[in-house]
């Protein structure tokens, strides 16, 4: 959700009907991580307040130019009323408000915020699994993705785990974007009808050879680099996480005022990535060195 795109027919619908039942509980399940693999960093979200700094930045570079994709939000910084961390969950909630007394204000009429990992964290490749509830509010376009930390979009790609409207609540999309975004599978929609009443764990499995993604194990995005160049398919480098909601937009459609605020709630993110082989090492070969010989004495005649 970078910049405008186009989101053509989506075909191959598949139906997961409240998968993960009516809510979240207090083991915060996982998805199972590829064989092979360690967790390397994660959030909780144990600890109250705003989000973990540490850990998260907030991405407010456009405010005063304006969003793309024709989006209408303002992004906060450090505002407890747009991303705070409150009973192991991170909220983060979209406001129909007034900002023009804000220095960096472009004309939004709503708040929200975009928390990024830039700057903090970055990973090639990996298992990455978010659980969270949507909002339902419509204009609402709620999003849990990767951008290269270089800057250069798309010609670096981005990763849309998991992207999901107020507009269409029963429905969540995962989709690649690159330079030649046609060389790869289309934007994928698939049904799910608790997106915005339950929690669920949207996951991600990117390796050299392929990106799948998914939800509750299911998956239902999958990409294969085969012989594609660097054009299509660009990711072979660092990438950093993005948490946001956007307002209206391309995607995000018309909105309801009367719906706000609204809010997308993650109980978790962890990234996993494939153990590095420690070599064992090799003993050094153990000289055995002989004892000098002793010398004789010598004997005197008699």
């Amino acid at each position: 959700m970078h910049a405008l795109r186009l989101y053509p027919t989506l075909a191959l619908t598949l139906l997961i009907a409240s998968c993960g039942g009516g809510g979240s509980d207090e083991s915060h399940p996982s998805t199972a991580a590829p064989d092979g693999y360690s967790l390397v960093w994660s959030d909780e979200f144990d600890v109250d307040g705003l989000p973990d700094p540490t850990r998260w930045d907030y991405d407010t570079d456009r405010n005063k130019l304006g969003w793309y994709n024709n989006e209408q939000q303002y992004y906060a910084r450090n505002r407890a009323d747009n991303a705070v961390v409150s009973n192991g969950r991170l909220v983060i909630t979209a406001r129909k408000e007034d900002l023009s007394a804000l220095p960096d204000w472009g004309g939004q009429a709503y708040s929200s915020a975009r928390l990024i990992t830039r700057g903090k964290a970055t990973w090639t490749y990996g298992h990455v699994e978010v659980r969270a509830k949507m909002p339902c509010a419509k204009g609402t376009w709620s999003a849990a993705w990767m951008l290269a930390e270089t800057g250069r979009w798309p010609d670096d790609g981005e990763i849309d785990l998991v992207e999901h409207v107020g507009n269409a609540p029963d429905r969540i999309f995962s989709t690649l974007h690159s330079s030649r975004s046609a060389a790869l599978p289309p934007p994928y929609s698939i049904r799910l009808e608790s997106a915005c009443t339950a929690f669920h764990t949207y996951h991600l499995t990117w390796t050299p050879d392929s990106i799948t993604m998914g939800v509750d194990g299911a998956v239902h995005y999958r990409a294969l680099r085969n012989d594609l160049d660097r054009t299509a398919w660009p990711f072979t480098g660092p990438q950093y996480l993005l948490l946001n909601i956007a307002i209206g937009g391309s995607l995000g459609g018309a909105t309801d005022d009367l719906a706000f605020p609204a809010s997308m709630e993650v109980e978790h993110v962890r990234v996993y990535q494939k153990s590095a082989t420690v070599p064992v090492p090799v003993p050094e070969p153990v000289v055995v060195v002989p004892p000098a010989p002793v010398p004789e004495e010598p004997q005197s005649g008699a």
